[in-house]
């Protein structure tokens, strides 16, 4: 734009509040901005010395035109601000994507028998449950839940397993479920446990263990001293894990979300702490390039952009700087939820001490590399969410038989570890007591070897993936029965139409109480990451076929020599390594091997030049 143009739009602009929208010269908003005085505010962009941030001159380059819109006050140009911004998307501003998801655990307490689950939710959570959270990192909700499942021993099966079950599962022998499927408990002690849960994530930890103190002394005067011993263990554990030293922070129990951010050049990374109960539950990382917001401009764009619609706000916000427009967010972000939300910028005592840890993850997050485990966690939560599994699928093993014309049969297992293969827990097996042929055999031989030792090692997968169709899920479906496994998850994988080549080749994946199997995209990523887990499997168990049937060959060929019995046939394979490097040994080659004799060299000779 050139300066005179410039001027005479700059001198017909309103002096009073608004926001202005620059536009580049084919009508795309490239900033939007908001201002007191808009004439003021806009000049200087363009003035001598008036804005001396470095990116001003890449924006004011583009500029071909300004619009402006005058509003009544300094709060309805914050809201049109951000309302523009979420509209046109300028590459200028800061821009939160509106399609994050955060981690929840959610206690679905109006189901009788209530459960602890891991879910993602977008926005305003369902009212099906009380949600705790959010947990911004899937690694420390994760790690909460895990804890959670161990302190209290509620249910992890599905709605399905629960009304199906006669028996108790594996959960119940290690103490992990008192087994409300089977009647092991009664609605009022396993609603203690339920309870127990729900204080401990508000926080209320010395409320427990006042409560299961006095628990554990009722059993132990009514002498139900099993039970007695089982309240104990659970109080040991409390006791343990909120320990000074285990605790993060431990303030005035409030809810609060300490901002902090740290730039260099261009490049900015803005923290969110998030404090619940007064203990930091998580933590979520926000970079942003060649933004043209100042620091205080950037906390006002994030704080509207981010709590405007959503749902569990803290009671207080804290930032490291003080904004000139706190008091009007707050009565924004006041208004739209029902509820005092208070903008502060404490300078000294705990709430200071909040964002300065604010700030210290700020400086860590922007000096860290690109975190490749967020990325394989989300993926993996999304196949959580896509497959409806029960659990988290952190240990996925995939199994898969092979045998060529009925020969050699053989399975094998491979694992995958936070989504990475875990070679360490490969497994190769030799069908033992299957007939030649019987896939559906194999299978439940294998499953039932591995699984019996797992159960009894507690060592048991998240996932498990058969390679085949609804056959094969059902045999995999009956072994968990006999083996009282309710707590992981299984699929079973298959190539449309027996096709068995690479690329991208329509799926059917098999769920158990689905009758008809679902499709993935052939180009999703968690299509790629069940192929690349179940092709790994049939690699491996098609090496290991080939393995035994060429010993079983080498084997063969040499079982009709006359005179050479099982170990003279040992020691010749041992000594020259293969068939045919024995077939071209010299006699005095072969005198060389310990026990063959003058007699058998001839033999030897002539029985495999027989041999094409």
């Amino acid at each position: 734009m050139e300066s005179e143009a410039i001027k005479k739009l700059l001198d017909q602009f309103p002096t009073g509040p608004g926001v202005y929208l620059m536009k580049d010269s084919e009508g795309t908003v490239i900033y939007v901005g908001k201002a007191k005085q808009l004439k003021l505010r806009v000049k200087q962009y363009f003035a001598k010395g008036g804005d001396s941030r470095a990116i001003i001159p890449f924006l004011t380059a583009q500029i071909a035109h300004i619009d402006t819109i005058v509003v009544p006050s300094e709060k309805e140009a914050l809201l049109l601000e951000n309302t523009l911004i979420k509209k046109h998307q300028p590459k200028f501003n800061a821009i939160l994507k509106d399609d994050k998801t955060f981690i929840s655990l959610m206690i679905n307490n109006k189901h009788p028998w209530p459960m602890i689950r891991l879910v993602r939710n977008k926005g305003k959570s369902k009212a099906d449950g009380l949600y705790f959270g959010p947990y911004t990192s899937a690694y420390s909700a994760r790690q909460t839940y895990e804890l959670l499942t161990k302190l209290f021993p509620l249910r992890q099966c599905s709605d399905e397993e629960l009304k199906r079950r006669t028996r108790p599962c594996l959960l119940y022998s290690i103490k992990r479920c008192i087994a409300p499927c089977v009647n092991k408990c009664t609605k009022a002690e396993y609603d203690t446990f339920v309870h127990g849960a729900i204080q401990f994530l508000k926080g209320q930890d010395k409320e427990i263990l006042k409560n299961l103190y006095a628990q554990m002394k009722t059993a132990s005067e009514k002498m139900e001293y099993e039970r007695a011993a089982s309240l104990l263990q659970t109080i040991r554990q409390i006791e343990h894990v909120i320990s000074p030293a285990a605790v993060v922070v431990k303030m005035n129990g409030k809810n609060s979300d300490a901002l902090a951010l740290y730039r260099e050049g261009e490049e900015v990374m803005l923290i969110q702490l998030l404090f619940r109960e007064g203990k930091l539950i998580g933590s979520e990382s926000y970079p942003f390039s060649n933004i043209l917001e100042e620091d205080e401009e950037l906390y006002t764009s994030f704080i509207l952009q981010h709590y405007k619609h959503q749902e569990g706000l803290p009671e207080e916000i804290l930032l490291p700087i003080p904004l000139k427009e706190e008091g009007l967010i707050s009565e924004i972000l006041s208004e739209t939820h029902q509820k005092k939300i208070s903008i502060l910028s404490p300078q000294k005592g705990e709430k200071r001490a909040l964002v300065a840890i604010a700030e210290q993850n700020a400086k860590a997050v922007f000096e860290q590399e690109k975190n490749a485990q967020e990325l394989q966690e989300k993926m993996l939560l999304d196949l959580q969410d896509t497959l409806k599994l029960t659990r988290y699928p952190k240990r996925i093993e995939c199994f898969d038989t092979s045998n060529i014309s009925g020969t050699d049969p053989v399975a094998s297992m491979v694992a995958f570890s936070d989504g990475k293969n875990d070679t360490k827990r490969t497994r190769l097996f030799k069908i033992k007591t299957t007939l030649k042929g019987d896939d559906y055999g194999a299978m439940r031989e294998v499953l039932t070897r591995h699984l019996t030792r797992a159960r009894q090692e507690d060592d048991l997968p998240d996932l498990i993936i058969v390679d085949g169709g609804k056959g094969q899920l059902n045999i995999a479906l009956e072994v968990f029965q006999e083996l009282d496994i309710a707590s992981v998850d299984v699929i079973a994988l298959a190539k449309e139409g027996g096709r068995h080549d690479k690329g991208m080749t329509q799926e059917r994946v098999f769920l158990p109480d689905n009758h008809d199997p679902i499709h993935l995209n052939p180009r999703s990523s968690l299509l790629f990451l069940l192929q690349k887990v179940r092709d790994e499997a049939h690699r491996k168990a098609i090496g290991f076929h080939r393995k035994r049937r060429q010993k079983r060959t080498l084997t063969s060929a040499l079982d009709n020599i006359p005179g050479i019995g099982p170990v003279k046939r040992s020691r010749l394979l041992h000594h020259f390594g293969s068939v045919e490097k024995i077939k071209l040994a010299s006699p005095e080659q072969l005198a060389e091997v310990k026990g063959i004799t003058k007699r058998d060299i001839p033999l030897i000779q002539q029985y495999l030049k027989s041999l094409h």
